[in-house]
């Protein structure tokens, strides 16, 4: 039990850093749903569905890191092209600053990824 405990505290800080990276931008993109639905119009849908898709994904892959799962690898590299397309779609409301706080943490979430898959694929 010591040896598997002793293990499971030993993140790395690149992980540490992929995992706050990835509760930042999902807790980003919730609130930025939520602006979305007060706004409405067509524009937003599609809008709201890299929101969504991104948000999911931010949370599945921290948790999926956080339990040292043999799969975070492929997960984080998901998460980082989801994390590119919902900046994407942020950035085509550049006068919002929800938008643009949202699309930053899009790409913090999404280097702090790669870095991950990279290191461990």
């Amino acid at each position: 039990m010591t040896q598997h405990t002793g293990a499971m505290t030993a993140m790395s800080k690149e992980m540490q850093d992929c995992v706050d990276a990835c509760m930042t931008c999902h807790s980003v993109c919730e609130e930025t749903m939520s602006s979305c639905m007060q706004a409405g119009g067509q524009a937003q849908m599609q809008i709201m569905r890299a929101l969504m898709d991104c948000a999911e994904m931010t949370r599945m892959c921290a948790d999926m890191m956080m339990r040292r799962s043999p799969l975070s690898a492929e997960m984080c590299a998901m998460c980082a092209r989801a994390c590119d397309m919902c900046a994407e779609a942020c950035m085509s409301m550049p006068d919002d600053q929800q938008m643009m706080r949202c699309a930053e943490a899009c790409r913090r979430c999404s280097q702090t990824c790669r870095t991950m898959a990279g290191a461990t694929a």
